[in-house]
């Protein structure tokens, strides 16, 4: 059995607000008294993609002490720039490719996926992410259930904001999950609200923002709640490849 934590949408622009939200997160996290495998963050960890915003994003996520209580596994979304990414915050050579990692527990297989497009709000897996994605599910041998996790959901939200940069071609990610009976879900970001639905057959979760919430058009006009609690979800993959996700608000 895996069990994932998840965030996303930090958005660090060196503001106190933003800090102390990102912090609240944290110190919620790294105070659970039970395992957790990981720590999945899926996507504009920064605001503005520069090198300090990802510099304290590494101080606030342990990724430089290596203090964090377990592995943080990170993809970029709209809002990060690749380059200072792999530099400030992963300790990398700075590269404009995709940012792609697999990382491999136990009870499963967990693909960040960079769905970024440099310079744009869309997002698309493009063909050296599929081709890397097919690769390592070979390598992987399909034994283990695996989750993909990337920033741009593929599937309508019902908010015109969200809807409005969906994964391009989702089509194409459809037909690899036609393939690929070992893909047990999607985690994603973008949104800004927690949500739970289904693409190709599979579930696929959104993970909550940390840096406001967005208000669905029953809620009232303003698209931003910036005064709603920090959303954190909770993923468990169990050993026969199912998902089951927990929201939780962080006040």
């Amino acid at each position: 059995m895996l069990v994932l934590a998840h965030i996303s949408d930090l958005h660090l622009d060196g503001s106190a607000r933003a800090t102390e939200r990102a912090q609240r997160v944290r110190d919620r996290l790294w105070g659970l008294p039970g395992r957790v495998d990981a720590l999945l963050v899926t996507g504009d960890i920064a605001d503005h993609g520069t090198e300090a915003e990802y510099e304290e994003a590494a101080r606030l996520l342990g990724l430089r002490a290596a203090d964090a209580p377990f592995p943080v596994l990170t993809c970029p979304g709209n809002h990060d720039s690749r380059a200072p990414y792999r530099k400030a915050l992963l300790g990398l050579p700075p590269a404009d490719g995709p940012v792609d990692s697999v990382h491999v527990f136990d009870g499963g297989a967990v693909l960040m996926c960079d769905s970024s497009i440099p310079g744009s709000d869309e997002g698309a897996l493009d063909e050296d992410t599929y081709a890397w994605i097919e690769e390592t599910l070979d390598d992987l041998g399909g034994d283990l259930p695996v989750l993909l996790a990337f920033h741009h959901p593929p599937v309508t939200l019902h908010h015109p904001l969200p809807d409005s940069y969906l994964l391009e071609d989702a089509a194409a990610l459809a037909a690899l999950v036609e393939r690929r009976p070992e893909i047990a879900g999607f985690v994603t970001g973008h949104a800004h609200t927690g949500a739970a639905t289904s693409f190709a057959g599979r579930p696929l979760v959104v993970g909550p923002g940390v840096t406001w919430t967005l208000r669905l058009p029953w809620e009232g006009e303003q698209v931003a709640d910036r005064d709603a609690p920090v959303g954190l979800a909770f993923h468990v993959l169990d050993d026969e490849g199912r998902l089951t996700s927990h929201f939780r608000a962080v006040g």
